[in-house]
């Protein structure tokens, strides 16, 4: 099986066996979260009983269309399990993620859950991350002001990077569902996730940024050889 979507569906599939009756979930936001939601459609008409909370109005579109049950993190503020995809993973299971541009409502989803499942193809697996651009999540107001004390922080993280403000493939500017910009930052190795994650917390203007540290427990990462279950220590 070497067909980018087969894999993606076989690592989805997989996670699905974690998946019990009664359990509420988040839904992730992405290529490889679409082909869970799909499947856990099926399992739904079968007789599945699970609630969903959806990173994404994509996301949420999806799984009212195919009927899978969906609540909010103000009913349901505790979550069993996220299921989600990445864009980058690394041997600790750091992620980068928003490639999508649903990092914020992601993120705020994976902290509320009490795992993080990640499901994704073997060419999202990184020594390190970095190579995949590293979305950050900006308000409009004082843009020009955030991107350079942005360039700053990933100066001084020993990343230094082009940025770019995300468009659409019209040339609009990509507005995330929460009305806000998208700065890519193109770092190619990022040598300390940990510490870039915090400094870019610290600059005024930034909402979120795609690293995800220390977030994923299980990782589920589908090869033409099968799907490997990757666990963090």
């Amino acid at each position: 099986m070497t067909d980018p979507e087969a894999l993606k569906r076989d690592a989805a599939a997989r996670a699905l066996t974690y998946v019990e009756n009664g359990m509420r979930l988040g839904l992730g936001t992405g290529s490889t979260a679409k082909h869970f939601v799909d499947l856990l459609a099926e399992r739904v008409k079968e007789g599945l009983k699970v609630v969903g909370v959806p990173t994404s109005e994509v996301t949420r579109a999806q799984a009212e269309r195919l009927g899978v049950p969906l609540t909010t993190l103000d009913e349901t503020p505790e979550l069993d399990i996220t299921i989600d995809g990445a864009d980058e993973i690394d041997p600790a299971l750091n992620l980068i993620k928003g490639g999508g541009g649903a990092l914020l409502r992601e993120k705020i989803v994976a902290a509320a859950s009490g795992r993080m499942i990640v499901i994704a193809d073997a060419s999202k697996r990184v020594e390190a991350l970095g190579r995949f651009p590293l979305p950050i999540e900006v308000n409009a107001f004082g843009l020009g002001a955030t991107e350079r004390a942005v360039a700053r922080v990933l100066e001084a993280a020993g990343c230094p990077a082009p940025l770019s403000l995300r468009r659409k493939a019209d040339g609009h500017v990509f507005v995330t569902d929460g009305g806000h910009m998208i700065l890519d930052a193109a770092c190619a190795r990022i040598p300390d996730p940990p510490t870039l994650g915090s400094r870019l917390h610290s600059v005024p203007g930034v909402v979120e940024h795609g690293l995800f540290i220390g977030l994923a427990s299980l990782a589920i990462i589908a090869s033409p050889g099968g799907a490997e279950v990757v666990g963090r220590v």
